[in-house]
């Protein structure tokens, strides 16, 4: 019949486009699987490194852990661009981590690098130019992409806590207050005389392009709850 080699092309182009999409699906599922793989490693090799290192008197602050790749987050959120980005940095070198960082409220568990490039945002949060490192007084200025990582900060509320890990120990924050501020206002992220965490990212969330503003969590110490080996 006239019309079955047109149909079977339609139908060949149909199963091959399907079996891309499958094998598509399969490639993504182990980028994932093998970054989840990496965090789970990683964050193993920070702990004994942080356990090794607080056993050597006067040493923890000289050492730094070693852990790059730190595998899957919880994407539902995430943006398809920031996602492509995510598995892209999946085999590219990263500066030193400094701790963990953690909001138990909204579910975040991330790596703190010693920068905030573009490339580790990508793959965890990273120390703001300029401000305090967690084993260091004053602020700890902490960012993160707001369609990645740090868009589960849209659910944060005052009161939370905030578990930041280094090799000095274990301290926990409080949030004190969430604020939208324009790009040019630095205010709060001065210098401060206690311990204080300072959470940055974008806004608004959703926001198509560069977003106009940023989102600022602030948190104090929990002085009921310090940990310090």
């Amino acid at each position: 019949m006239p019309g079955k080699p047109s149909l079977l092309a339609f139908r060949s182009g149909e199963l091959l486009s399907y079996l891309a999409g499958v094998l598509l699906t399969v490639f993504f599922v182990v980028q994932l699987a093998q970054g989840e793989v990496q965090r789970q490693d990683g964050i193993a090799e920070f702990e004994q490194t942080a356990q090794a290192t607080t056993a050597q008197a006067g040493t923890a602050e000289d050492t730094q852990p070693d852990f790059e790749n730190t595998g899957e987050p919880d994407t539902s959120l995430w943006a398809p661009g920031r996602l492509a980005d995510y598995k892209a940095s999946l085999q590219a070198q990263l500066p030193s981590v400094l701790g963990v960082l953690e909001v138990p409220s909204v579910g975040l568990k991330v790596p703190v690098y010693s920068t905030n490039s573009e490339l580790v945002m990508d793959r965890g949060a990273g120390i703001i130019d300029g401000m305090s490192y967690p084993h260091e007084p004053g602020n700890i200025g902490i960012s993160g992409h707001r369609d990645g990582y740090f868009r589960v900060l849209k659910d944060v509320q005052v009161g939370d806590a905030i578990v930041l890990q280094s090799l000095e120990g274990e301290k926990r924050f409080r949030i004190d207050a969430t604020q939208v501020v324009a790009i040019a206002d630095t205010t709060l992220l001065r210098d401060t005389d206690d311990q204080t965490v300072t959470l940055v990212t974008c806004y608004p969330f959703y926001f198509v392009g560069h977003a106009p503003k940023r989102f600022i969590v602030t948190a104090s110490l929990d002085t009921t709850n310090v940990n310090q080996n």
